[in-house]
């Protein structure tokens, strides 16, 4: 059910990584406000589940197999919702995430670990460049040629925006993971520059951070196989004043407001935190 309920009648909105967990709830959401959505993800039968669900309440989706690491990809997906929908006045980066090649094994470095090299301990000095530059490019370097592809059909036209996902690891960088956190900064950096490039051709650019939501790519970390929370859970959740996970549900609020220009019009350039107090938390 929508929190409350904002018109995108005739408005085509493009989600990358539309048949993810958090992406496909914005697209339920979204195309229950009249919005056309197209769905592009590269495992397209997860965006075609989704697509299916949407027509099947009565709304409009397409799902289009596309790479957001491949131009001529974006640029085919590109036609194809020009065709079906016209142009996208709406586009959503979602595509991203992390690789267990981009994970150390723990938190900190110890001497040990560098004097009596064990091969089941990955450390910082065992990352690979290719593998750092896999999941740079997945998370940033998506947004921006999705961008270069479809913000130029918004130029100059009225009430086209575009939303960025980042994440809390772009304020304070999680262990573990610094290719992600990295590249999530990155993200949150793009959105402010994209704002103030694009303010003159009328397209607003802004971002949601999300704290912690259980998806499909780090539920094995939260959660052991026996369904049991796992060690990080644990720091993850004394680390959030709410003390819980965040629901899906619980962006729509934040993804509504953004995408609207009669509430939003004058919102640019922000990367709004939907984290229940993380960011807020020093830890005293």
């Amino acid at each position: 059910m929508l929190p409350f309920k904002i018109d995108l009648t005739g408005k085509t909105v493009v989600i990358t990584g539309g048949g993810g967990v958090l992406c496909s709830e914005f697209a339920y959401n979204l195309a229950e406000c009249g919005a056309n959505i197209a769905l592009l993800d590269i495992r397209p039968d997860n965006a075609q589940i989704v697509a299916d669900k949407i027509i099947g309440a009565g709304g409009k989706a397409i799902a289009v197999a596309t790479d957001v690491l491949n131009k001529e990809s974006l640029v085919n997906a590109r036609n194809i919702i020009k065709e079906k929908f016209g142009l996208g006045d709406i586009l959503i980066n979602g595509a991203g995430g992390n690789s267990p090649k981009c994970t150390t094994t723990k938190e900190y470095l110890f001497s040990e670990d560098l004097e009596n090299h064990n091969s089941e301990i990955i450390t910082f000095f065992d990352l690979l460049p290719e593998n750092i530059k896999f999941v740079f490019d997945l998370n940033f370097t998506g947004a921006m040629l999705t961008t270069q592809v479809f913000a130029k059909d918004m130029a100059n036209r009225k009430d086209c925006a575009i939303l960025n996902i980042s994440s809390m690891n772009a304020f304070t960088p999680l262990t573990k993971i610094p290719a992600y956190s990295a590249a999530k900064a990155a993200v949150s950096n793009f959105t402010q520059w994209l704002a103030v490039h694009f303010s003159k051709v009328g397209i607003r650019v802004n971002a949601m951070a999300p704290g912690f939501f259980v998806t499909d790519q780090n539920r094995n970390m939260l959660f052991n196989a026996d369904g049991t929370p796992t060690e990080r859970t644990g720091k993850i959740l004394a680390a959030t004043p709410m003390g819980r996970f965040g629901e899906p549900k619980e962006l729509i609020g934040a993804l509504l407001w953004l995408c609207c220009p009669e509430a939003s019009g004058f919102v640019n350039g922000v990367v709004v935190p939907v984290d229940g107090g993380f960011n807020a938390y020093s830890g005293v």
